[in-house]
């Protein structure tokens, strides 16, 4: 399964507000939790039968933060599940990649 998104992290977004005053960042759990969401939203549309089958859990094999991300920057969220359950997910902005990383999930029933 392949797919991508987009986010926006608008200016007022409140983790600014403590990460960092005066030169805000994003702050890479939140970067996390939306390619979370993102992926695990395709697996709950992407099923057609019991949707309560599908557990909310899921392992952050491995994250790498490789560039800030400051107020008002769109990102883009693609990823690529494995046929092993792992997938691999890449959070860009423009051209430029600020996280990558692997997600284990259980499977789906």
């Amino acid at each position: 399964m392949r797919g991508e998104t987009t986010l926006l992290i608008a200016p007022d977004h409140p983790a600014f507000a403590g990460h960092f005053p005066g030169a805000p960042i994003v702050p890479g759990v939140v970067l996390l939790d939306a390619a979370v969401y993102t992926v695990m939203q395709t697996r709950r549309a992407s099923t057609s039968g019991d949707r309560d089958g599908i557990k909310n859990i899921c392992q952050i094999s491995s994250a790498k933060f490789l560039s800030p991300v400051g107020p008002g920057e769109t990102l883009t969220i693609s990823y690529t599940t494995s046929a092993s359950g792992s997938t691999r997910f890449d959070i860009s902005s423009g051209s430029r990649k600020v996280a990558t990383g692997t997600l284990v999930l259980p499977p789906v029933p």
